[in-house]
C-alpha cells in the first residue's frame, strides 16, 4: 500500500462513519452499483480514499 493519503484503503465500518451510514447501507450501494468503486482483497472490502473522494465528487451539485 502507497503512503499517499489519497490511496488509502478504507473498511467499510469506516467509510460508514464517515459518510454517516451504515455498513448493511453501503452492502446495498455495492450490490446496487451506486456506491464508490471498491476492491475485493482476500474476501474483503475495501474503498479507496480516492474512489470515494471521486464518488462525492460526481455526486456535487449547484441546483437541484
Amino acid at each position: 500500500m502507497t503512503t499517499n493519503t489519497d490511496e488509502q484503503l478504507m473498511t467499510p465500518a469506516t467509510l460508514a462513519a464517515l459518510l454517516g451510514r451504515s455498513v448493511p447501507a453501503l452492502a446495498q450501494m455495492r450490490y446496487r452499483g451506486t456506491g464508490p468503486r471498491f476492491i475485493r482483497a482476500g474476501g474483503r472490502i475495501r474503498y479507496r480514499r480516492s474512489d470515494v473522494n471521486a464518488w462525492l465528487e460526481a455526486g456535487e451539485r449547484d441546483a437541484t
